[in-house]
């Protein structure tokens, strides 16, 4: 059986979540409903932390678990981490 390396739960994410550490270079596989995603992984990943699913412009919302959670302060590419270097939060 394959191992997951992260998990998407929405349709509406723009993220990932980590399930294990993920290394640069790395090539991931994930699905959700009937939405693929291979992804290059572009820096580091630490486990339980998010990973852009697609290019997120300056200024967009980033969804996870169907939910908006903050703001992209610059461009994030499809790969790259995606942590309080690049974004705001929206919550609370």
């Amino acid at each position: 059986m394959p191992t997951v390396d992260a998990i998407v739960i929405s349709e509406k994410d723009s993220v990932a979540t980590a399930l294990r550490s993920i290394q640069t270079g790395e090539n991931i596989q994930l699905k959700v409903s009937d939405k693929s995603y291979e992804i290059v992984i572009l820096t580091d990943i630490p486990i339980f932390h998010k990973v852009a699913l697609h290019e997120i412009g300056q200024g967009e919302k980033i969804y996870k678990y169907g939910e908006v959670i903050g703001e992209a302060v610059s461009r994030i590419k499809a790969g790259e981490h995606v942590h309080s270097h690049n974004t705001v939060t929206l919550r609370g």
